[in-house]
């Protein structure tokens, strides 16, 4: 398997966990959305950028940045659904800096 390449995201979530209110912590099973996939729903669903320009900022091919965010909907809709809590962290990232 080649390496993956580098995902560019403007900046680090913080320790981010999202979670049910219904149970705690310890007794959910959770889903862990890397830092390129919360960027890429960043990008995507709040800046409302088309998946080409949202590439182009990750610094990634049109496909590649489809199957992030096809990869982060999957987690997101699987942490609603079946109750789970959903971590932010990982991934092959390095931040912009700001000029």
């Amino acid at each position: 398997m080649r390496p993956k390449k580098t995902r560019w995201i403007k900046c680090l979530p913080g320790e981010r966990c999202f979670k049910p209110l219904c149970k705690p912590l310890n007794k959910l099973k959770g889903v862990c959305l890397t830092l390129d996939e919360f960027e890429a729903m960043r990008l995507s669903c709040l800046k409302g950028l088309k998946q080409e320009d949202a590439a182009k900022k990750m610094k990634v091919s049109r496909p590649t940045f489809s199957r992030i965010e096809t990869s982060a909907h999957k987690k997101i809709a699987d942490a609603l659904v079946n109750i789970k809590a959903i971590k932010i962290e990982g991934g092959c990232c390095k931040v912009i800096k700001r000029r």
